[in-house]
């Protein structure tokens, strides 16, 4: 028999016969609210400056905002965007698999492209490209080490649109690559093997099963490149192709009308970056049928 007595349990609280006579305050939050003024304020001032200084030139910045001049090299901006993405992720993909292969010289060889694309500056890539001519005056077609059965002037064949294309598909291509293999990874490896215990074939089993769960991985990544790509083809004007903001250098060197032209090229980014942004959003929600975001 224990000599010790168990210690008294404290006495629980009295409950409240009415909780409707409790009196609830709500939670306060005072620097939020104060952070919501001091934006407000900073937003307000600079809507007002945007309005009332004389010095961003709002009538230029119409007179050329749809000029015809401006207008086309909005069209040779578009024109880069959409081919660069499109051979960009063409051989991206390629290089992903490369590197998901089981060939150690595959992988190598995908390692080495994506490391050798990354560590160089896109402007030295640029203007290596538009350079070609000065290293390989043409080009021959035939059996490795013998005899050439096509030749093809590089002057001609490599000019300067054709050099920046080249030099963005190629750059975008290394990062094009870690996306999908990224992607890829994402995809949970059991169900290939539920699909080659199924007898699918292996190019199948990528097509139908693999990529359409590794887009949900890859879009919202590589709309980010297509927007960065987008924007990065402004570094062309260094090859003097008449992209957007090329041409309004053009423009604001002849009439020094520098900040209402920079308007100009920042509202044409900001219009089409937003275009891109919504088209990212329809196509991330068609592949997200059946997933919980």
């Amino acid at each position: 028999m224990s000599l010790t007595s168990d210690p008294p349990l404290a006495k629980a609280p009295a409950e409240p016969e009415d909780y409707g006579a409790l009196k609830v305050v709500p939670v306060r939050h005072p620097w939020r609210w104060a952070a919501v003024v001091v934006t407000a304020v900073l937003l307000a001032q600079f809507v007002h400056g945007l309005a009332t200084n004389s010095g961003w030139e709002w009538e230029v910045f119409a007179e050329f905002f749809t000029a015809e001049v401006v207008l086309k090299a909005v069209w040779v901006t578009l024109q880069l965007t959409v081919y660069g993405t499109a051979l960009s992720f063409a051989l991206g993909i390629v290089l992903a698999f490369m590197r998901l292969s089981d060939s150690a010289f595959l992988k190598a060889v995908s390692f080495a492209y994506i490391w050798a694309f990354r560590s160089i500056p896109l402007i030295v890539q640029l203007l290596f490209w538009f350079n070609l001519a000065y290293l390989y005056k043409e080009l021959e077609f035939g059996i490795p080490f013998g005899p050439g059965f096509f030749t093809f002037d590089t002057m001609g064949l490599v000019g300067a649109m054709s050099a920046a294309v080249l030099g963005l598909a190629l750059h975008q291509a290394a990062y094009a690559a870690e996306i999908v293999r990224g992607g890829v990874l994402a995809v949970d490896s059991g169900q290939l093997e539920a699909a080659a215990a199924l007898g699918i074939p292996r190019l199948r089993q990528i097509r139908r099963i693999v990529l359409p769960q590794a887009m949900r991985s890859i879009l919202p990544n590589a709309a980010n490149e297509v927007i960065s790509l987008f924007k990065g083809t402004s570094i062309v004007s260094v090859m003097a192709i008449g992209e957007l903001f090329y041409q309004v250098q053009v423009i604001y060197g002849r009439n020094g009308r520098v900040v209402p032209l920079l308007m100009v090229a920042t509202a044409w980014y900001i219009l089409l970056t937003t275009a891109l942004s919504i088209l990212q959003h329809y196509v991330e929600r068609h592949f997200a049928k059946g997933s919980t975001r």
